[in-house]
C-alpha cells in the first residue's frame, strides 16, 4: 500500500487548528515549538500553505508542513511570529514547521509532504523552499534535496540552526 493508498494529501481546514497546535506540541520541545497564539494566525492567514496528511483510516491528521511566502530569500525568526511578514504573491515560502506524529515517523511520510508540498508550490509559481534545521536534521534534509547554506540567522529557542534551500522553479 503506498502513501497515496493511505493518507490524503491537502490544505489545512476550518475546524483543523486545535489538532495543528496539538500535534505541534508533540512533535517539537517548548522552547522550539510554534505558540498556539501564532499557529492560529498563520492557520487563520495562510491556510493554503499549511499542506496536511490525513489518515484515510481514521480520518486524523498524521502530519504537516506549513510556511509563509514572501519575496525575501534568508530566514529570519520574526517569520515564526509575525504573520504581517506573510505576501500572498511571494516567490518564496519560509517553511515553518515539517510535523509528523511519532506513530507515523520512519515510513517516508515527511518526505512525502516535502515532496508534494514542492511540487503544489512550483505550479504555484514558486522559486524556493528555505527552512532552518537543527545539525541532527541537516542530512535528512539533504536527502529530500534541499542545500546546505550554512549556519542560518536564527537563535529560536536558543539552538543554532542550519538555514537550508530547496530551489523548485525547475521541478
Amino acid at each position: 500500500m503506498t502513501l497515496a493508498d493511505r493518507f490524503e494529501f491537502r490544505s489545512i481546514r476550518p475546524g483543523e487548528e486545535d489538532r495543528a497546535v496539538a500535534i505541534e506540541q508533540i512533535c517539537f520541545p517548548p522552547h522550539e515549538a510554534c505558540s498556539e497564539k501564532h499557529m492560529k494566525e498563520r492557520i487563520g492567514k495562510a491556510p493554503e500553505l499549511f499542506l496536511v496528511a490525513v489518515n484515510k483510516e481514521t480520518g486524523e491528521i498524521a502530519g504537516f508542513l506549513n510556511g509563509i511566502a514572501t519575496n525575501e530569500i534568508s530566514f529570519r525568526d520574526e517569520f515564526f511570529t509575525d504573520i504581517s511578514l506573510y505576501n500572498p504573491l511571494g516567490k518564496n515560502v519560509m517553511l515553518l514547521g515539517l510535523d509528523v506524529l511519532p506513530e507515523y515517523r520512519g515510513q517516508g511520510l515527511a518526505r512525502e509532504i516535502v515532496h508534494r508540498y514542492a511540487q503544489r508550490e512550483r505550479q504555484n509559481g514558486r522559486n524556493m523552499l528555505t527552512l532552518t534545521c537543527l545539525q541532527e536534521k541537516v542530512e535528512m534534509y539533504q536527502r529530500m534535496g534541499f542545500r546546505d547554506d550554512g549556519i542560518a540567522n536564527s537563535a529560536w529557542g536558543g539552538e543554532e540552526w542550519h538555514q537550508m534551500s530547496l530551489p523548485i522553479k525547475d521541478l
